[in-house]
């Protein structure tokens, strides 16, 4: 099973999100994220021991904040269209930081490059002529959750394994 953590939107903003990708996906093409598996990974551990990952994250601390999602762009060397927030909240950059750095701590490697706070909602996408104007979105960041991931012919299936309440 690959481990990730991540942020997971309210079920009312992933449909949002994804109504939108479809629209999208009408001028690109390309495979659209189901808006069940629509969420922001703060970091990506691969194969790895969740009580382990469970341990570096349960000493991190982070405050609710709301996330924007007011930005929308095609990144043509990956072909995705992804959206999330044009300036990063502060406190996601400090909950990132803190979360990265206590997986370090417990010995896990993560990729080197700054973090870059990042919805993919559609892959293998040709680049369209403009993107449609977002929705306004809520997504409340209450928690993060450690996340496992198990993939098959018919895909990745995602299962909440734990959930960390964020500081109010």
């Amino acid at each position: 099973m690959r481990l990730f953590f991540a942020l997971w939107p309210p079920a009312k903003t992933a449909h949002a999100l994804a109504q939108w990708t479809h629209e999208v996906a009408h001028d690109t093409g390309g495979t659209p994220t189901g808006s069940d598996h629509i969420h922001l990974t703060l970091a990506f551990l691969g194969e790895a021991d969740p009580g382990k990952a469970y341990n570096a994250a349960q000493r991190v601390q982070g405050a609710r904040h709301a996330l924007p999602i007011d930005h929308a762009h095609y990144w043509k060397h990956n072909k995705i269209v992804w959206v999330g927030p044009q300036t990063m909240p502060a406190a996601l950059a400090a909950l990132v930081s803190r979360l990265h750095g206590s997986l370090k701590e417990h010995g896990f490697v993560l990729e080197d490059r700054p973090f870059a706070a990042h919805i993919t909602l559609l892959r293998k996408a040709k680049p369209p002529p403009s993107l449609p104007a977002l929705p306004r979105l809520d997504w409340p960041v209450n928690e993060m959750l450690l996340v496992g991931s198990r993939t098959s012919p018919k895909g990745s299936t995602y299962e909440p394994l734990e959930r960390f309440a964020l500081q109010g």
